[in-house]
């Protein structure tokens, strides 16, 4: 049985999927971060028959207290006691393969049953951005009037069509992505995971605990430091990667406090970007 809303408080439903939209792990992990640093329970979950090809997904054979059973992909969700004004749900499985319309309409009358007043999806996507510097985040809020958003178009995953279909229902809508680096491959991104908590912590309004995420995110730095001292093709690619980073945050800057420091990065970064067009 769920608990009653307290007075002057607000609920979000905070969505995470395994599969295409989750580069690194780093958007599920945040979920998997939030049910081992706060008391939670399992309050619901949707079915997996009529959404999950099982050749895709398929069921897990588990032991659980010595006896065998199989562990079919699910989508579940959990109560999280961040505070007394913040009241948090979260949803977490694999991306489905079928029905994607309905599997999301279960997913608001869950929202809907909790009185949730906000959705926030999370995703993480390979890009090309070096591990020296703060990972991109990207940060799509539905506009009110039209659910109209601003950024990516093309291909989309459930967490995208979640999104669009919960600011229809009218829900206040937000879609969180962080970018990490192409060049390090799969291995789980604890940077890329500390950096979408604390956008949600900003979001929530909550200071969330952050356990051992920074250590994580120090060791995962470390590592593929020792990798690019390793190859100096791919130390000049992450040396490129860093300069345009660089170049892009100082033209972010507003004029007025624009320095001579600023106006140098950015030739020195088009000084190379040239040189390297020149040897290609």
């Amino acid at each position: 049985m769920r608990e009653e809303a307290k007075p002057g408080s607000y609920a979000y439903l905070l969505a995470a999927f395994d599969g295409w939209n989750d580069a690194c792990s780093a958007s599920t992990n945040v979920v998997r971060h939030l049910l081992n640093a706060y008391p939670s329970q399992e309050v619901g979950s949707i079915a997996s028959e009529d959404f999950y090809d099982y050749q895709v997904a398929r069921p897990m054979l588990c032991h659980v207290q010595g006896k065998r059973s199989i562990c079919w992909p699910e989508t579940k969700f959990y109560e999280v006691s961040i505070s007394d004004a913040t009241r948090l749900l979260v949803e977490t499985g694999p991306e489905p393969n079928y029905h994607w319309s309905e599997y999301c309409r279960q997913s608001l009358h869950m929202a809907e049953d909790y009185e949730i007043n906000s959705i926030i999806t999370l995703g993480s996507m390979f890009a090309d951005c070096p591990h020296t510097r703060d990972l991109p985040i990207d940060d799509l809020a539905s506009d009110d009037a039209s659910c109209d958003t601003e950024g990516h178009s093309g291909p989309v995953g459930v967490p995208t069509v979640l999104d669009a279909m919960a600011c229809q229902a009218g829900f206040s809508t937000e879609s969180i992505w962080v970018s990490v680096p192409q060049y390090l491959g799969s291995d789980e991104c604890a940077q890329a995971t500390l950096q979408l908590l604390r956008r949600v912590s900003s979001m929530l309004g909550e200071p969330l605990e952050e356990g051992d995420l920074p250590m994580k995110a120090e060791h995962w730095k470390a590592q593929a430091s020792v990798l690019i001292h390793c190859n100096d093709e791919l130390a000049d690619y992450v040396h490129r990667l860093e300069l345009e980073s660089d170049s892009k945050a100082a033209s972010l800057i507003p004029e007025a406090v624009d320095t001579p420091a600023g106006d140098e990065l950015v030739r020195e970064a088009e000084e190379y970007l040239k040189s390297m067009g020149g040897q290609a």
